[in-house]
């Protein structure tokens, strides 16, 4: 059966902004169903016009670019709670691709009345505007990344804020969060090559601040391992809106 809005397992989480009855009972107009998916299947392809916009619900995935090459850059990596599809809605075609990497439950909405949201609710069309600049943001994060920091910090920062927003969603337990993609994809996401991220990897079990193995994340030291990677230990993730 497909899951209520107002019965949605994300919304208790903190990360998540509160929304009122009226948003609730409008996103549940707005939802049209849900899709679930293996491991592997293409949700949004670059430079497609897809007709529907989803909010991952269950799963992972990630977000990458298809260069000249016939090489992909990742570009994100997907988290449960993360929109997708903005791209398509706004700018009628995706300037990226998004495949999932585990089986994913997804909510599915039709990109078509995305424009009743901006009309009706601009409380809404404001939290999708939030979104998107995020996103800038941390796309501007990442070239200042690969610009200024070494292979271990870079790789260090990327298992903060994974990790973070692994916890936040309720994929943590402890130390542990599953972590299932390859080391090309981390190697693609922070512009380094694989054998250079398995060098760094070596590193951070050695120091004992992380480990990376059989698709399983373990922060061992969190306040070395933002050491490591130039970041505040008690920092504490963004509330952000739910779609």
């Amino acid at each position: 059966m497909p899951t209520d809005c107002q019965n949605c397992p994300l919304r208790t989480r903190p990360i998540f902004a509160p929304m009122t009855a009226t948003e609730v009972a409008f996103m549940q107009g707005f939802k049209t169903g849900e899709l679930k998916v293996e491991g592997g299947t293409t949700l949004m392809l670059e430079a497609s016009n897809s007709p529907q916009l989803y909010t991952a619900l269950s799963g992972m995935g990630l977000r990458y670019k298809t260069l000249i090459s016939g090489e992909r850059q990742v570009i994100n990596f997907v988290v449960p709670g993360d929109f997708i599809g903005l791209q398509a809605g706004v700018m009628q075609e995706m300037q990226h691709s998004v495949e999932a990497t585990t089986d994913m439950k997804l909510c599915v909405f039709d990109r078509k009345r995305l424009w009743t949201l901006f009309r009706d609710h601009p409380d809404r069309a404001y939290d999708l505007t939030w979104l998107a600049a995020v996103e800038e943001h941390l796309l501007g994060e990442s070239l200042a990344i690969l610009g200024h920091m070494s292979g271990l910090e870079r790789i260090a920062r990327a298992f903060v804020r994974l990790f973070d927003r692994g916890a936040a969603v309720g994929l943590a337990r402890g130390s542990e969060m599953p972590l299932p993609y390859r080391q090309q994809d981390l190697a693609d996401a922070l512009g380094l090559s694989v054998v250079h991220v398995n060098k760094m990897l070596k590193r951070l079990r050695q120091e004992r601040a992380a480990t990376w193995q059989n698709g399983l994340l373990t922060v061992n030291d969190r306040d070395k391992l933002c050491r490591i990677a130039r970041l505040e230990s008690d920092r504490k993730p963004m509330t952000r809106p739910l779609i």
